[in-house]
C-alpha cells in the first residue's frame, strides 16, 4: 500500500520547500494529483484561469484531461511567473527556457522538502498524487470523479484509495466494539491483603 500524507504533513512538506519553484511544483503535484512525468510537461498556456481549469495533455494513456485549478494553487503560481517569466514549459529545465524540467529534478525537489521538513515516511512526488486522491475520497467525493481527475482508465486502479481512506475505514462499527464482553477492569484478579 502507498504511503499516504495527512494533511499536516502536506503542508510541512510544502512549506519546507527550499525555494518558490520547488514550492509551486510539489503544490502543483498535491493540488492536481498529476503525474511528475505530466507536470514537467505543462505548458503556461495549460493554466487557464478563466475556467479555472489545469489542462493536461497526453497524459498516461496518451490521453488529455483538465483537473481543477484550486485558487491558492493559482496565486503562487502567479508569483512564480512573476519571478521567473517562464515562456513555453511552466518549470523550465536548466538547459534552457523551451526545454522541460526533467522528472528527477522533481524528485530531488520533493526529498529535499521531505528532508527539511523532517518527515519520515518514505515519500516520493508520486505520494502527493496517492494523498491528492485519498483526501478527496475522504472529503467526499465520488470514486468516479477521482478516477476521472487522476486519468485512471480503470475504476480498479482507483478502487485502492478505499483502502487508504480514513473515513472509509471506520465507516463501520468494530465487531468487537458490539460483543458484551467485560471491560478491563473486572477481569483483573482480586488483590490478595498480605499478612504483615
Amino acid at each position: 500500500m502507498p504511503a499516504i500524507l495527512s494533511q499536516d504533513e502536506v503542508t510541512r512538506l510544502i512549506d519546507s520547500a527550499s525555494n518558490l519553484a520547488h514550492r509551486a511544483m510539489l503544490m502543483t503535484l498535491y493540488s492536481t494529483g498529476i503525474r511528475r512525468s505530466e507536470l514537467v510537461r505543462l505548458e503556461v498556456a495549460d493554466v487557464d484561469s478563466k475556467r479555472m481549469v489545469i489542462h493536461v495533455r497526453q497524459g498516461k494513456g496518451c490521453k488529455d484531461r483538465d483537473v481543477p485549478l484550486s485558487l491558492k494553487l493559482l496565486e503562487t503560481l502567479r508569483e512564480y511567473w512573476r519571478q521567473v517569466k517562464p515562456r513555453k514549459y511552466l518549470f523550465p529545465g536548466y538547459r534552457g527556457p523551451d526545454v522541460p524540467l526533467t522528472t528527477k529534478a522533481v524528485w530531488h525537489a520533493c526529498q529535499n522538502a521531505v528532508r527539511r521538513a523532517g518527515l519520515r515516511k518514505k515519500i516520493s512526488p508520486h505520494t502527493l498524487r496517492h494523498s491528492y486522491a485519498t483526501h478527496l475520497l475522504e472529503a467526499g467525493a465520488d470514486l468516479r470523479t477521482i478516477q476521472l481527475l487522476l486519468g485512471h482508465t480503470d475504476i480498479k486502479h482507483t478502487t485502492v484509495y478505499l483502502h487508504l481512506s480514513q473515513r472509509h475505514l471506520h465507516a463501520a462499527t468494530n465487531p468487537l466494539d458490539t460483543l458484551p464482553v467485560s471491560d478491563v477492569a473486572s477481569t483483573r484478579p482480586p488483590r490478595r491483603n498480605r499478612a504483615k
